[in-house]
């Protein structure tokens, strides 16, 4: 209980008026103070946002990180990695996102098992490649993965050095490959036509070196940013135009003073018009989206599963998904989460 002293008001009684006009203002003030105190205690703490995460089927094969994707039509194949006994994996297994199930296509064993790969697809195949191998050697051998006969074939070796931790995407019917560690930190980036079977370099990517950097593509541009140059984590961000073969500079990944986002090891992916970035080198869970035509950077809710890095993810048909991953600890994971970006996400336990 509040209990309020007023001391005798003396003086004329225009300035006795005064003062007790001024005193009840304050005591008025203090009331609303209070009211609203007691209000917001007993308010509850839930807050509401757009963007949604719910369980998926888990990855039928062992948890594992550093593994690579590529989708074809509404089917996403994700496979190699390396899984919690430090072994590199060449199985691959197919997600239909529709029926939200697994089976277990060709596994890659044309090629070495290998982790911090890449994977894109262009049309109906698949291409794997780069990373490194149980020995630790790092690798510059592609592979070709036909739907349609489910099997594997190689093709021409990745133009550049061999590399773990390069970023990939593909755009106007070509795959392109970039940045990585080869023993340095790297930039270059190579684009590859399945029509010639052939890479042809192309511009270097517009920021500094790095590893372990994140992309999308929306309407044929490619984004790519965040990663790590010799210890520091990045936050700058880069639109890639195939057509003019040319790099620039975004918005730097950086909305918050009370959240970190530059990182590396993250994951990125596309939904309709907007691109997404979670997770990675970070202790928080914060999704961010990326508005192209604004050149802005929001926050849209939280992953709802467990903080991670090296994990997989992808979009298809308008969902985005997460997948494997793990700690610096150890652990593994082969959950896979489904987002939403039109539903409204409950963030009370998030």
């Amino acid at each position: 209980m509040i209990r309020l002293f007023q001391r005798p008001l003396t003086g004329t009684s225009s300035s006795r008026t005064n003062r007790q006009l001024r005193i009840n203002w304050a005591l008025g003030a203090l009331c609303v103070a209070w009211t609203g105190l007691l209000i917001g205690c007993n308010k509850s703490e839930t807050t509401s946002t757009l963007g949604d995460w719910k369980r998926g089927s888990d990855l039928e094969g062992v948890a594992r990180i550093g593994g690579v994707s590529f989708v074809i039509g509404n089917i996403a194949y994700i496979g190699t990695g390396v899984n919690s006994n430090g072994e590199r994996l060449n199985d691959f297994w197919a997600y239909n996102a529709e029926r939200n199930t697994w089976t277990q296509p060709a596994a890659m064993t044309i090629g070495a098992a290998r982790a911090y790969g890449v994977g894109f697809a262009v049309g109906t195949k698949g291409y794997v490649g780069t990373g490194t191998n149980i020995n630790g050697d790092r690798l510059n051998d592609f592979y070709e993965y036909d739907q349609t006969a489910n099997t594997w074939k190689r093709i021409a070796d990745f133009g550049g050095t061999g590399r773990y931790g390069a970023v990939a995407f593909s755009a106007a019917n070509k795959g392109y490959v970039g940045c990585g560690n080869d023993g340095n930190y790297l930039k270059d980036f190579w684009s590859y036509n399945p029509t010639t079977a052939a890479w042809t370099k192309v511009a270097s990517y517009g920021g500094s070196k790095r590893v372990g950097a994140v992309s999308f593509v929306i309407n044929n541009v490619a984004y790519v940013g965040t990663g790590d140059n010799n210890g520091t984590s990045e936050g700058d961000w880069w639109a890639y135009d195939p057509a003019q073969d040319l790099w620039t500079a975004k918005n730097n990944f950086s909305v918050s003073d009370n959240a970190t986002v530059a990182r590396s090891n993250g994951v990125g992916f596309a939904v309709g018009n907007y691109g997404y970035i979670t997770l990675g080198t970070v202790t928080d869970r914060i999704v961010w989206q990326y508005d192209p035509t604004a050149d802005k950077w929001s926050s849209l809710g939280v992953f709802e599963g467990t903080a991670r890095q090296y994990a997989i993810g992808f979009a298809i048909n308008g969902k985005g998904y997460v997948t494997t991953g793990g700690t610096s600890s150890g652990a593994r994971y082969d959950d896979v989460w489904i987002f939403d970006p039109t539903v409204a996400q409950d963030t009370e336990n998030n």
